[in-house]
C-alpha cells in the first residue's frame, strides 16, 4: 500500500475522529458539573458538600451538567459548544488567571483547553456519530422538497 494511500484513507477518518473527539471531552465535561452539584462521582468542593444552584459556580455546574450531556449525545452542538466555550474563557480569566500567568501553576489547563475544544467543535459541528448528524439525514432539504413540487405554468 501506497504512503500516499494510507494518508488518503487516514484523512478519511476525520469526520469520525470529531466524532470521538467531541464524546470523550464531553464525557469529561460532564463530570465537573455532576461534580459540583450531585458531587458525583466525587465531591469537588471543600467538606464533600455541593454547589447552591444560585451561586456562580452552581451556574457553571449547570452549563456543564447540561451542556456536557447535550454534547455527549451530539444535539444542538454548535450553539452550545460555542456558549460553553465562552463558559470556560470566562471561568479562566475569573478564576484561574488571577493566581498567575502560567495555566500550569494556576490550574486553569482543563479550563484553556476545554475553551479550544468548545470552540473548534463549535466551528466543526458534532460529526457523523451524533443526534445531529441523524435528523439531518432525515430532515428533506430544501433541494428535496421544490423537486417534488409541480412547476407552474406561466401564462403565454
Amino acid at each position: 500500500m501506497a504512503i500516499s494511500t494510507i494518508g488518503v484513507r487516514w484523512r478519511s477518518w476525520a469526520p469520525y475522529f470529531l466524532s470521538i473527539l467531541r464524546i470523550t471531552a464531553a464525557f469529561l465535561f460532564l463530570q465537573y458539573g455532576t461534580a459540583k452539584l450531585l458531587a458525583f462521582p466525587g465531591p469537588m468542593m471543600p467538606g464533600g458538600t455541593t454547589v447552591s444552584l444560585t451561586s456562580q459556580i452552581g451556574v457553571a455546574g449547570l452549563l456543564e451538567a447540561i451542556g456536557g450531556a447535550f454534547l455527549l449525545i451530539g444535539l444542538f452542538t454548535r450553539p452550545i459548544a460555542f456558549l460553553l466555550s465562552g463558559e470556560m474563557a470566562f471561568a479562566y480569566f475569573i478564576g484561574h488567571a488571577p493566581r498567575g500567568f502560567w495555566p500550569v501553576l494556576n490550574q486553569g489547563t482543563p479550563a484553556v483547553l476545554f475553551s479550544f475544544v468548545w470552540l473548534y467543535v463549535s466551528a466543526a459541528g458534532a460529526g457523523p456519530w451524533s443526534l445531529d448528524a441523524l435528523l439531518r439525514r432525515r430532515r428533506p432539504s430544501t433541494a428535496d422538497v421544490t423537486a417534488h413540487q409541480p412547476r407552474r405554468r406561466t401564462a403565454a
